[in-house]
């Protein structure tokens, strides 16, 4: 049997990532206080919180709820549902575009996207407010090159997620595992992409 390189917690991982993202000041925007904060503040060893106030959390495999089942309309047509990624680590990101944090956040999730180009890894966006042609412009204007269901035209996708976890704040980015299953929360800007991208990589990392 082959030695395995050593790696490093996954928290541990991923508070790295903070450490060298984060600049410092406060978060602005759209990202409310929701129960998860009394949970970090309580202590649980699940979450992370960033200096500027980005809320993250990794949730064990053996602690996870059951897979997501969704579906909705897509902002560039056609429908899409929880079976279309079935085997891939699925990136989700609640956003709307009058919403500062989603702008500001927008170039590091396409950055992180592209970054897994050719993996089993995937990205949706779920817009929770806005028209086809509103997601449209902002995915044109910030070069945003993966699709977003349109909550407006499909309200209960929002629903499938907030049964499977908290949604109370935007921007909130979750990261599926490959059985459909919430496995992280970023919870409002990010501020860089390596956070996701460790994250995604953990993710990816329990199936291979």
């Amino acid at each position: 049997m082959s030695s395995r390189p050593f790696r490093a917690s996954p928290l541990g991982r991923v508070a790295a990532a903070l450490t060298v993202a984060v600049v410092g000041g406060v978060l602005a925007g759209c990202a409310n206080d929701d129960p998860l904060a009394e949970q970090y503040r309580a202590g649980d060893d699940k979450g992370f919180i960033a200096a500027d106030g980005l809320r993250v959390v990794e949730i064990p495999a053996d602690e996870r709820g059951e897979p997501v089942a969704f579906s909705g309309e897509l902002d560039t047509g056609g429908t899409v549902s929880d079976t279309d990624f079935d085997d891939e680590v699925l990136v989700v990101n609640f956003w709307y575009a009058a919403c500062g944090p989603c702008r500001a956040e927008a170039p590091a999730l396409e950055e992180a996207y592209t970054s897994f180009e050719g993996e089993d890894v995937a990205f949706l966006g779920i817009n929770t407010t806005d028209s086809a042609g509103t997601a449209l412009a902002f995915a044109e204007t910030y070069k945003i090159t993966y699709p977003s269901v349109l909550a407006s035209v499909t309200p209960e996708v929002k629903l499938a997620f907030a049964e499977a976890t908290p949604i109370s704040a935007t921007p909130t980015t979750l990261v599926l595992d490959t059985e459909g299953r919430v496995a992280a929360r970023i919870i409002g800007q990010l501020q860089d992409a390596s956070v996701l991208e460790t994250l995604v990589s953990d993710a990816l990392a329990e199936s291979s």
